[in-house]
């Protein structure tokens, strides 16, 4: 029987498919869901992590943003609405967990985007989150976690924070030189952010970036159009991890399955968080690439808060997907707040049982 490894050495071997003590265990509720839980009884003093028996990841982030100042159209007791630092209006509700709602996006042309572009290749030292370093960084190498720094750049932040789907996805046709400037722009001060805090002291084990490609049943375009547009700025940031001696995980949402042969091609060593309810089959992906890809997720949120539902597919899913090694056990996505403490328990220790090797 194999020594029990920490976070670290879990999470590190899982990316590179060897053996391992058990299938590390990463994910992430919602706010709303963990302040159920504690109301349902798991201690308010204790992270959920080691009150389920997780694995536990820390992650660095810095602003790439241009930095616009919020500001507050009108608020009450059910939403806000504000304008973000990426300069996006929206609607933000206060007694629900979801994202936003998008209501303009003011930077949305070729011509307003020099102005942001300017904003966004302004450095400020407080764009790294130097005091959160340093009072965390010795606690987090001390308590054996995986650290990632992550990094946003892509269709996701594009697309979502500053342009919009639709005007983007058009601009992908008709204006390519200004997508990919815009992809290159939020990449190189991405990059420029992580290794002034690599040039700090500070090590990490891989990168983590968000760049949801896919909605359900479909990417958001063509695998062309991705080799043309953003898989060389997704080889550039694989290439940096590689080069310094870190891993790369990717996050992408939706159905992104027509993607992955260019995945494996650029050397991403990880994908989250196959979203079975957009299409994404784990199995499939296991038996097609799980010899040069490891996965992270793929058990599907939407029956989390049904006992026997999920319970099957757990023990369908769990033995297939560690075969090999290669697999961190998650939700597709996140947890949401239908699950209670006492699901969530029996979840746990189904995966602990069904996680051993």
């Amino acid at each position: 029987m194999m020594e029990k490894m920490t976070s670290k050495e879990r999470i590190l071997r899982t990316f590179r498919r060897q053996e391992v003590d058990h299938i590390p265990m990463v994910d992430y509720p919602w706010a709303t869901t963990a302040a159920r839980w504690v109301k349902e009884g798991m201690p308010a003093n204790v992270d959920w992590r080691d009150y389920f028996g997780f694995d536990k990841i820390a992650q660095v982030k810095a602003d790439n943003s241009p930095r616009y100042p919020r500001i507050v159209y009108e608020e009450n007791d059910e939403y806000v609405i504000q304008t973000t630092s990426f300069g996006r209006k929206e609607k933000v509700f206060r007694n629900l967990t979801t994202t936003p709602e998008p209501l303009e996006f003011y930077y949305n042309t070729s011509k307003r985007w020099e102005e942001a572009k300017a904003k966004i290749l302004e450095f400020h030292e407080d764009r790294i989150p130097w005091k959160t370093l340093e009072k965390n960084y010795p606690i987090w190498k001390k308590e054996g976690r995986f650290l990632e720094l992550g990094l946003w750049f892509g269709f996701d932040v594009t697309h979502s924070g500053l342009v919009g789907t639709e005007d983007l996805l058009i601009a992908m046709y008709e204006e390519p030189e200004w997508v990919t400037d815009m992809f290159d722009t939020y990449l190189t001060v991405s990059l420029d952010l992580a290794q002034r805090i690599l040039d700090a002291g500070y090590a990490f084990d891989s990168i983590f970036w968000w760049d949801d490609m896919g909605y359900k049943g479909s990417p958001f375009f063509s695998p062309a159009a991705y080799r043309e547009l953003l898989k060389p700025f997704h080889k550039r940031a694989v290439d940096w991890a590689h080069e310094r001696g870190m891993l790369a995980e990717l996050h992408s949402c939706g159905f992104i399955e027509p993607m992955i042969p260019d995945l494996v091609d650029i050397g991403v060593d990880m994908l989250n968080p196959i979203e079975v309810k957009a299409g994404m089959d784990p199995k499939r992906l296991k038996e097609n690439w799980g010899d040069k890809l490891a996965f992270h997720g793929g058990i599907n949120a939407q029956i989390w808060d049904q006992p026997e539902l999920v319970r099957a597919e757990m023990e369908k899913i769990i033995p297939i997907m560690k075969e090999g090694g290669g697999y961190m056990f998650a939700s597709d996505h996140s947890i949401p707040d239908s699950v209670s403490l006492e699901n969530m328990r029996i979840i746990s220790d189904l995966a602990h049982k069904l996680g051993k090797y």
